[in-house]
């Protein structure tokens, strides 16, 4: 869809920023009779020129040859791709400054297609702890399956237990692929990313292949973190949560280099991982409001998030930029971070029982799980997105029967400062 002009990101010697490129970067209107807003292509199969020309396209998007000299795979059916997720590709790639892109029907399915992509039976994969409860079931009861081990890191911050776990998990089979979440999903936990590359660098020499660092950005990404500058090589995102940013969608992505995202895009072809026309569209919507949107909403969870931790009734809050200052996570915040985002956790009352009541007494907060839409959101991940994770390992990573988890949206900070206000009071 794009030409040299619109997959332009500078004017002269001046470069232009992701907020200004997301309004244009990679369509041309004049190739869709001057439609200001792409339209939407609902065409299931794309026509060729020529016979030669249908012959370059499939031989390019199945892998068999590079694209030729300055020219894309060209669009061939809508499995493999088509014109309005190329678009949203090649905008969420500026905004991380990945290579390429890759489009999702869902954030599970983005991080499925990729494993499948990468590792193969008999592999291992490292992984952080704790993890959002449909990926750590994904690792234990689904990859297993297809003899591919996972492996949980027991300190991402450290890397003497760094080492001693991969020389534990080795033991398996060899390291394909580190996978982080970072920050974790709902207690904020970081992992450092520096540490993972180091990690992996050792194992190449170790093991003769350097394990991909994978990182779920969803929290934070792209806006208020980067992983792939850190030493990633690709970030996963459930689109349905920032990007998105309207709860009307679901979606998922991966950004990385050229050759990994082509490796992968053959894997979403085969096995049919694709995100639909309609679906890219309303993402690249939604881009082109994305700074706005978490920036007001993180602005409006630093007060939300100092109003509870100066409350009498709760007894933790994880919100990044409230870490004890002076404190390793704090120190990790500011290597990694530029904000913190709008969602979190914190502890309220002494058992299930109390915090359900705390949560079926609020008016503005919708109980209900997801994040990062422009309404407010709250949930208890013990009995929802986490239950089914053993309660051991739950409450290993501090996820207890008194964990809330939030998600500020867009609303005015006061009116939702109220509505905790009262339901505390309920207590």
């Amino acid at each position: 869809m794009g030409d040299r002009k619109t997959l332009s990101t500078a004017q002269g010697e001046h470069v232009l920023h992701p907020q200004t490129l997301m309004t244009s970067y990679g369509y041309d209107p004049m190739l869709s009779e001057g439609a200001v807003k792409p339209p939407i292509f609902l065409s299931s199969t794309f026509i060729f020129r020529t016979a030669e020309e249908g012959k370059t396209f499939f031989n390019v998007t199945s892998g068999r040859t590079p694209a030729p000299e300055g020219q894309r795979e060209g669009l061939v059916y809508s499995r493999f791709n088509h014109p309005n997720s190329e678009i949203v590709e090649d905008r969420l790639a500026l905004y991380e400054g990945a290579e390429r892109g890759v489009l999702f029907s869902s954030g599970m399915s983005a991080i499925t297609t990729v494993l499948m992509a990468l590792c193969q039976s008999g592999e291992t994969i490292l992984t952080s702890q704790p993890l959002y409860g449909g990926t750590e079931t994904l690792f234990n009861k689904t990859l297993s399956r297809f003899g591919i081990q996972s492996f949980p890191l027991q300190d991402t911050s450290d890397l003497s237990v760094l080492r001693q776990d991969a020389n534990q998990a080795t033991q398996r089979g060899p390291i394909t692929a580190i996978f982080a979440e970072t920050p974790a999903n709902p207690t904020n936990a970081m992992t450092d990313i520096s540490l993972l590359a180091q990690l992996a660098d050792e194992l190449e020499q170790q093991q003769g292949t350097r394990p991909y660092i994978i990182c779920d950005n969803t929290l934070l990404g792209p806006i208020f973190q980067k992983p792939l500058a850190l030493g990633a090589d690709i970030t996963v995102y459930s689109l349905t949560k920032y990007v998105g940013g309207h709860s009307d969608l679901v979606a998922g992505a991966a950004l990385g280099s050229h050759t990994l995202i082509t490796k992968i895009k053959q894997m979403r072809s085969a096995i049919g991982t694709q995100l639909d026309p309609h679906t890219s569209w309303m993402l690249g919507r939604s881009l082109e409001t994305l700074q706005l949107r978490m920036e007001k909403a993180a602005d409006n969870a630093q007060h939300v998030a100092r109003y509870l931790q100066q409350h009498a009734k709760i007894s933790a809050v994880t919100y990044p930029p409230l870490f004890t200052p002076g404190s390793q996570l704090s120190a990790l915040y500011d290597k990694q971070c530029t904000g913190g985002g709008s969602t979190f956790s914190f502890e309220v009352g002494q058992n299930e029982a109390e915090a359900f009541r705390f949560l079926n007494a609020l008016k503005i907060f919708k109980l209900a799980v997801s994040l990062g839409g422009t309404e407010s959101l709250i949930s208890h991940p013990a009995s929802t997105t986490h239950s089914g994770v053993a309660k051991a390992v739950r409450e290993k990573f501090s996820i207890f029967d008194t964990t809330i988890r939030i998600s500020i949206g867009i609303e005015y900070a006061d009116d939702l400062i109220a509505d905790l206000r009262q339901a505390l009071e309920a207590l």
